[in-house]
């Protein structure tokens, strides 16, 4: 589904991704893991359009969106949970929704659209906050009205960065299995996020990303049998 080849990218004349390569495949989640500062949040930022790589291939379900605008990507059906939840912040929590929505595409693979009440229903937490503003809600409030409103673009893959950053416990394990559920449905997810105990749970494929370059890919059960390797790159 969504492919990097060799991407290279930067800040001026401040070079940030070196080559980087990602795979996300049709109904996988996966996740870009590493500390900070090493270009998780920049990869994030090219593939959405935010950014014009100098370098590499950007390919999803088989076309180059490499350089397009942000909005070009968000057609192609890419949804992003941005770093720090970037809600509307005087638009209620309704309208926020209501903003961004559209229909799935005609040829996405199956699949029902995610409908305002479908959105409430994974979140309830919300349905009682509707009328207020986006910045009256708490993080985690915040949080899942971020997620639920890129889902009302009915994504093909939707991105999260950052997933659970400055979340309570109660709220981030509340988050973790809103993600669960989505994989449960087949959606194509691609996580950033410190918590490798949780994310080995639910996801099928780890990137850990050292100085803008991936030096390692594998699957959960090789990610939590090394504890080596999360020494050396994770810190954990």
């Amino acid at each position: 589904m969504l492919e990097l080849r060799g991407i290279e990218a930067s800040y001026g004349d401040s070079q940030v991704l070196f080559g980087m390569d990602l795979t996300v495949g049709a109904g996988e989640v996966a996740t870009l893991l590493g500390r900070n500062g090493m270009g998780k949040t920049t990869t994030v930022r090219t593939i959405m359009g935010i950014m014009r790589p100098h370098g590499g291939r950007i390919m999803f379900d088989g076309v180059g969106i490499q350089g397009q605008p942000s909005y070009k990507v968000a057609q192609a059906g890419i949804g992003l949970v941005p770093e720090g939840r970037q809600i509307f912040p005087n638009l209620s929590v309704r309208e926020n929704l209501v903003a961004t929505a559209r229909p799935r595409r005609d040829d996405a693979d199956g699949g029902e659209d995610w409908t305002f009440d479908k959105v409430v229903d994974l979140f309830p937490a919300l349905s009682a906050r509707l009328e207020s503003a986006g910045n009256q809600l708490s993080g985690g409030e915040q949080q899942m009205l971020a997620i639920g409103r890129a889902l009302m673009t009915n994504p093909r893959l939707l991105i999260l960065d950052e997933a659970t950053e400055g979340l309570a416990p109660l709220i981030r394990t509340e988050i973790w299995n809103c993600l669960a559920g989505l994989k449960a449905a087949r959606q194509s997810i691609l996580v950033i996020d410190k918590n490798v105990e949780a994310l080995t749970k639910i996801a099928d494929r780890h990137h850990i990303v050292e100085k803008g370059r991936v030096v390692w890919t594998g699957s959960s059960d090789e990610l939590r049998a090394d504890a080596e390797l999360q020494a050396r790159y994770l810190g954990v």
